[in-house]
């Protein structure tokens, strides 16, 4: 269909028209249905997008926006790309073994805990949006942190906390988060209000931030450690509205959890003392403290857009949103021959 503005109720015209005649070609629902107007954007037709929506992953709102738009336009040939793409992947995840295992699939923005060939937890998660990827690696979770501190990365603090400093020099103090500059040597906390905002930059930032754990901290209450070259961890959120989303692309590349408890439970499970009492404990008392794992289950962090869910009759497979554009460029490597699999890289 001819992509342009976005196409909601009470829209009429030509794009109307072909989004309909596209829908009819693969919904029984709406090609049942009489018609009155194929240009008008009326409740059936839009009942249709909002099926469409909800089984290509996307939000399901029933508005015909840029992400719909590109979904409806895929073509059979982007599809047995995508395809190719998810099965050279799969291989190379193949060889995990039996051991428990966590795997984060990060346009399809779930998690999964495998023991054996069985799933034993899963949960929707929030990865990074495109202009701050999360990496695709493969590492071990090791440790966890209760009620962690966050040491704002440069990059966030310049981007993000930065011109929120220069609209208003109190605007970080609320939710807990200190400045601190080193100066002849030592770093000493700063008072924002005695700092003129806009007069620093990117180029001359010379500050740190850091948030107290607390209610408002950016990671939560619970922070899991998997040691990695890229600083990327899996961390609570209080930001739990955003798991109402059906995409989920909102962080600076770190992984929050929509259930970390559940979670924290799989982490310490057979660790002698922790019952969810002592978690619940632990996580509400405000200190800070962390403990290594006894079992340490290994962590894939992968990519794939094509996801296989499980029916009585067998599977169905649904390609979702590449978010990263990584299914292009994968596809242009696997035809110029033999490449190492990007789900191996760490």
């Amino acid at each position: 269909m001819p992509t342009g503005g976005t196409i909601e109720s009470g829209r009429f015209g030509e794009r109307v028209a072909a989004l309909r005649a596209r829908l009819v070609a693969t919904d029984p629902v709406l090609a049942a249905l009489p018609i009155a107007d194929p240009a008008i954007y009326d409740e059936p037709l839009q009942d249709a997008v909002r099926r469409f929506q909800q089984a290509a992953g996307l939000e399901a709102d029933g508005r015909v926006g840029t992400g719909t738009q590109a979904a409806l336009n895929r073509t059979p040939a982007m599809d047995v790309r995508a395809l190719r793409v998810a099965m050279d992947m799969r291989r190379a995840a193949m060889n995990w073994g039996r051991e428990r295992r966590i795997e984060v699939n990060i346009p399809d923005f779930t998690l999964k805990v495998w023991e054996g060939d069985q799933v034993i937890l899963d949960m929707p998660v929030i990865v990074g949006r495109p202009g701050r990827a999360t990496p695709l690696l493969s590492t071990r979770l090791t440790s966890v942190m209760f009620n962690p501190p966050w040491g704002v990365p440069v990059r966030n603090a310049v981007e993000d906390k930065l011109p929120l400093l220069q609209r208003n020099p109190l605007a970080l103090a609320r939710g807990g988060t200190r400045i601190f500059q080193r100066v002849d040597g030592e770093v000493t906390e700063v008072d924002p209000t005695t700092i003129d905002w806009r007069s620093y930059s990117r180029t001359n930032f010379p500050f740190s931030m850091r948030q107290d754990p607390g209610e408002a901290n950016a990671l939560g209450r619970i922070k899991f450690v998997m040691p990695n070259g890229e600083d990327i961890f899996m961390h609570d959120t209080p930001d739990r509205h955003l798991f109402t989303r059906s995409e989920r692309a909102f962080s600076s590349g770190c992984i929050r959890l929509g259930r970390p408890m559940d979670f924290l439970a799989m982490a310490v499970d057979g660790m002698a003392g922790w019952d969810r009492a002592r978690m619940a404990r632990s996580v509400s008392d405000g200190r800070t403290f962390t403990i290594g794992l006894n079992r340490q289950p290994s962590v894939r962090l992968i990519y794939q857009s094509v996801v296989i869910d499980a029916g009585p009759n067998g599977g169905t497979a649904r390609i979702r949103p590449d978010i990263y554009g990584l299914d292009e460029s994968y596809a242009r490597a696997l035809e110029r021959g033999p490449a190492r699999p990007m789900a191996s890289r760490s």
